[in-house]
């Protein structure tokens, strides 16, 4: 075995220890509280022929882009789709990347410069932390939804401030206080850049996201929405300005140097947002959360009050989390624990996510469950 292998082998070692090793699962249980797929949009036979439609209507269509959007890959409808989105989010223009990772990875790797500031909540996306561990401005981290931590990194910081946060924290549930940190950007002259993630879909009127529910578009530099999650398809799109726009077109090497997404992914994306305007899926979905938070609220239970379809019960290790989940998995609902280190050592959680095709008497079902947690 050569030394590479050996490393690869003890690194495995340690984490299997540990009880913390990762391994792929095909299983899947009959009630799903697991998935990001809160408006039923990945299994929904109307967005299927929607997109099916749609394509049969695009001219002229390849199974693949060919190249990267700056060579063979880009096509009108995939501009088009951009504007799209762009004018449903009320923002002036938008750029498509191929997942949310290659977003966040391209807008803050190149944006930010040396002598310049990055300023992130503590529990932002390992791919909004990669990004910015990959630009040559000076970081720091401010203690979550922690305004007076934020105002005294805002205070130290230098050239150019980036704050980085999301608007709905993906293992948490919560919501950022999103027009104070907008005020206390404005106050120090920092640009703020939010990931709405977990918003879209679910947030606002017709899921427009936290930014557009505070009417903060205008105060926001960047916006980053992913379409895996609530949208059910793949991809994301940086939301801004045309000179944003245009910068991330020349500098984000993760846009540049990658193939560009075939049109079918495209189409996807545009009728996924089409059945969104049309669709009353996210007064659906706050029925949904409404009514579990009804139903957990006088338990004895330690967890992170959400307004979003992530909801969150605390455990103090991974076995008390692992266990807990199990007992919910025998009664045949996907529920996932969330483990150190994906979380903070002491933090590990059960991770319920909600969904409009969750009918009323899951959740309740789930609720009564939960009971036995106590």
């Amino acid at each position: 075995m050569t030394q590479a292998e050996n490393f690869l082998q003890q690194k495995l070692k340690e984490r299997t220890d540990k009880g913390l090793l990762r391994k792929l699962t095909n299983l899947f249980l009959p009630v799903d509280f697991c998935s990001n797929d809160y408006l039923g949009f990945a299994r929904s036979a109307a967005l299927k022929k929607l997109i099916e439609e749609q394509i049969s209507n695009i001219k002229p269509y390849q199974n693949g882009s060919g190249g990267s959007r700056l060579l063979s890959g880009n096509h009108p409808y995939t501009e088009k789709t951009e504007q799209f989105i762009a004018d449903f989010h009320q923002a002036e223009t938008g750029l498509i990347f191929n997942s949310g990772y290659d977003a966040n990875v391209g807008l803050l790797s190149s944006i930010p410069q040396r002598g310049d500031t990055i300023i992130t909540d503590e529990l932002i996306h390992a791919s909004l932390i990669d990004g910015a561990r990959l630009s040559y401005a000076e970081r720091y981290k401010f203690k979550h939804n922690d305004l007076a931590d934020l105002e005294q990194k805002l205070k130290a910081a230098k050239g150019l401030i980036y704050v980085v946060v999301e608007s709905v924290y993906s293992m948490d549930g919560d919501l950022a206080p999103l027009q104070e940190i907008s005020n206390l950007c404005k106050l120090y002259n920092a640009h703020l850049i939010v990931d709405e993630a977990h918003a879209t879909g679910v947030i606002g009127e017709q899921g427009k996201g936290l930014v557009v529910k505070l009417s903060l578009e205008n105060d926001v530099f960047a916006r980053i929405v992913t379409f895996g999650k609530a949208l059910g398809t793949h991809g994301a799109i940086v939301l801004g300005s045309e000179n944003l726009r245009n910068y991330l077109t020349n500098f984000a090497r993760s846009f540049i140097y990658t193939t560009a997404a075939p049109l079918h992914n495209i189409a996807a994306i545009n009728c996924a947002y089409q059945l969104l305007t049309k669709g009353d899926e996210t007064n659906e979905i706050t029925k949904k959360i409404n009514l579990y938070n009804h139903l957990i609220k006088d338990l004895d239970l330690s967890i992170i009050p959400s307004q979003s379809a992530i909801q969150t019960i605390l455990f103090n290790s991974n076995e008390r989390a692992r266990t807990a989940a199990k007992n919910l998995q025998d009664k045949g609902y996907d529920v996932k624990a969330i483990l150190s280190p994906t979380v903070p050592e002491g933090k590990e959680r059960l991770r319920i996510c909600l969904h409009t095709y969750n009918s009323d008497e899951e959740i309740i079902y789930l609720a009564n469950h939960l009971k036995e947690l106590q």
